[in-house]
């Protein structure tokens, strides 16, 4: 009778041991499993970023930030737009076979819409910032025959306003096109590619 009474209470002691230690296993497992997930900052370094271009005049240029690297949005002119066929013969990679962008940028205009230009304001060179240079013929390093674009004071490098860069300069690959799409008519999304065919998520 003994002999099954402390059975029963081994067999108990034994399965509320292993209970306690499953228990507290979960406990030890959760900070740990918490630990590989990225941080809230790195996540918000990541995230996309939303920007209102409802505000931005033909002709000029706003730049924000995403995953710390500086955005630049053109909102191009009629005559920027025409401009882009000029200088064709002068630049490295035309067709933007060689360059980074995303698949919906590989049009005449490296865009989703032809009126404006999204890129990332860093040279493909060695990291530098380049400047705008937008007026055709401008002084300044770039050349009577320029027709308007980015001019990388750094080392030289020149880049026309779809971020094609010219035969000549240091860098070898055009400036790159982030993902980005537009959710309405006012707004940049960065970040997400959303559909390659309407622009929208």
């Amino acid at each position: 009778m003994n002999d099954e009474v402390d059975q029963g209470r081994r067999h108990f002691l034994t399965l509320a041991t292993m209970a306690t230690g499953a228990i507290g296993a979960g406990f030890a497992a959760v900070p740990f499993v918490a630990s590989w997930k990225p941080s809230a900052r790195a996540r918000a370094l990541g995230a996309p970023v939303t920007v209102d271009v409802s505000t931005l005049e033909p002709g000029a240029i706003m730049t924000v930030s995403w995953r710390r690297q500086p955005i630049w949005i053109v909102r191009r002119t009629k005559e920027m737009l025409a401009s882009l066929a000029q200088a064709e013969d002068r630049l490295k990679d035309p067709s933007s076979a060689s360059s980074d962008q995303p698949e919906f940028a590989h049009n005449n205009y490296r865009s989703r819409k032809p009126e404006y230009l999204v890129l990332v304001g860093v040279c493909t060179h060695l990291g530098c910032l380049p400047k705008t240079r937008f007026d055709p013929g401008a002084g300044d390093g770039v050349g009577p025959d320029w027709p308007g674009g980015f001019f990388c004071v750094c080392h030289g490098s020149k880049f026309d306003l779809a971020g094609r860069v010219f035969e000549g300069s240091p860098a070898s690959a055009n400036l790159r096109v982030p993902p980005y799409y537009f959710p309405d008519d006012n707004t940049v999304l960065l970040g997400e590619s959303g559909s390659a065919a309407t622009g929208v998520a």
